[in-house]
């Protein structure tokens, strides 16, 4: 099983890399020069690198918060910290930023890196005052999935999890933890990479061109935030709002443990961050700065600490 879930999860990153092999071999060689990173540990047996934001602001007597940021496939942390811009929120907020780098060469996102992402957390408690009760994970398509993962592996350490434009490939049966995980979700209904509606990706995005096999056809965006406010228990009906032109808020409400479900669906939006640094938009599709999907979902975490989460000096 634990080979099947890693060949689907690889397929996965192929699927949202599936670039012409001249723009992939671009990608590789820009990697090397603009990978950079401040950080590593060993996990698992094997070297593993991070980028560390601590904001001038920290104050080491008082707890801060700790945000995961995961890059999508075939990026790389200092591009994360640069498309999502969580450090200027950081330094008003005093709060830790990381962002750590996948596995493979284009870099990507397993269901084998669980593993590292906790010993990430607890190399991060170690060295700083952390407050366990408000740890949070997000990411980028390919990163965004993951964030799934580790609601379903994680939950008694991540409080809660943000997804732009995630790639979901995993089936909701796949995650046996039943912990409700509040989530706030970012899609475009333009997507060409991960199609809101559900289905094939463009055609120009063909996993076939780097991963033997069927293309793998993606959830409805919609009926997967309908499931997550399954998992959490939800009120059946959510509230819907127009917050800007080209953006609808959807909140699943009335959860078990206060876990709640939001989606903001940009209209016209592509496989991009809204708000943050723009793609190009002739590829992945058009960047809304109608919202700032960093700062909502700074606002979405704060508002939903881990409930009775055990200081990180009494955990085994």
């Amino acid at each position: 099983m634990a080979v099947t879930v890693r060949k689907v999860i690889v397929r996965a990153a192929m699927v949202i890399i599936g670039l012409p092999v001249l723009l992939v071999l671009t990608v590789v060689v820009c990697m090397r020069v603009l990978d950079r990173t401040n950080g590593a540990l060993v996990s698992s047996g094997e070297k593993r690198e991070y980028l560390l934001y601590v904001p001038r602001s920290y104050n080491r007597t008082k707890p801060a918060p700790l945000v995961i940021s995961m890059h999508g496939a075939a990026g790389w942390p200092a591009q994360q910290m640069n498309l999502s811009r969580w450090n200027r929120l950081a330094d008003e907020f005093g709060f830790i930023v990381v962002y750590p780098s996948g596995t493979g060469t284009p870099k990507h996102w397993e269901v084998d890196d669980v593993p590292f992402i906790s010993d990430l957390i607890d190399k991060l408690e170690a060295n700083y005052n952390i407050d366990a009760t408000r740890i949070y994970a997000d990411g980028l398509s390919n990163g965004g999935g993951m964030a799934f993962v580790l609601s379903c592996t994680l939950s008694d350490r991540i409080a809660a999890v943000g997804m732009v434009a995630s790639a979901q490939l995993l089936p909701w049966n796949w995650c046996t933890d039943h912990r409700p995980v509040p989530m706030i979700m970012f899609h475009g209904t333009a997507d060409p990479m991960v199609p809101y509606a559900g289905g094939l990706p463009s055609s120009r995005f063909a996993p076939t061109r780097f991963a033997p096999g069927p293309p793998y056809r993606f959830p409805s965006v919609l009926e997967w935030a309908a499931d997550w406010a399954r998992r959490n228990q939800c009120g059946p009906d959510p509230v819907e709002s127009v917050v800007a032109a080209h953006v609808t808020r959807l909140e699943y409400t009335n959860c078990a443990g206060d876990a709640a479900v939001v989606l903001y669906s940009i209209r016209g939006g592509g496989h991009t961050w809204p708000g943050g640094k723009p793609l190009p938009e002739w590829y992945v599709g058009a960047t809304t700065d109608e919202i700032d999907a960093t700062a909502l979902m700074w606002n979405f975490f704060s508002a939903h600490p881990l409930r009775g989460a055990e200081p990180a000096s009494e955990r085994k």
